[in-house]
């Protein structure tokens, strides 16, 4: 079965039933997709499916074949030259000192692209709203609020310039 991984097609063995999140973390050693609840209750295993918030622990191979899958390890963007520009979203969380253990903390950034690339321009209800499915057993909602919210700006102020 191909896969298309963070913009790579990517052979693996043909067993559908297999669960997305193993072949990520076991057999392609993408491990920034975390393991949680395993009922994809949790979101610490989010990734983007065609740019969708998806439940890794809980999707079959199946359901991502001939779809593009975008893992954490795929979110910043490697440009020519070798250098990497993190995206607006992993660069919040560092500005706003977000993580404290650090589990959840790829399922979050990954639920917050995608929000993000759906409503370009949140409010903080919005926000609060689009993150309450990722659980954080540290308490950091007040900073991941946060960094949402300067991701939003960073990406309306970059939409701006190249806009003008």
């Amino acid at each position: 079965m191909k896969l298309d991984i963070n913009g790579k097609t990517i052979e693996v063995p043909d067993a559908p039933s297999r669960l997305l999140l193993w072949v990520l973390r076991d057999e392609l050693g993408l491990i920034g997709t975390k393991f949680g609840c395993g009922a994809g209750i949790c979101g610490s295993c989010t990734v983007h499916v065609n740019g969708v918030a998806t439940r890794a622990c809980i999707t079959p191979l199946s359901a991502v074949a001939g779809k593009a899958v975008r893992t954490i390890e795929g979110l910043a963007e490697a440009k020519a030259n070798g250098e990497v520009k993190l995206h607006p979203v992993q660069q919040a969380w560092i500005d706003e000192q977000v993580p404290q253990c650090g589990w959840c903390q790829s399922g979050q950034m990954m639920q917050a692209a995608a929000f993000l690339q759906q409503t370009p321009k949140p409010n903080e209800a919005q926000i609060v709203e689009a993150m309450s499915g990722n659980y954080c057993r540290c308490g950091c909602y007040m900073r991941i609020k946060q960094a949402v919210a300067r991701a939003a700006q960073v990406n309306i102020a970059q939409h701006d310039e190249v806009n003008a």
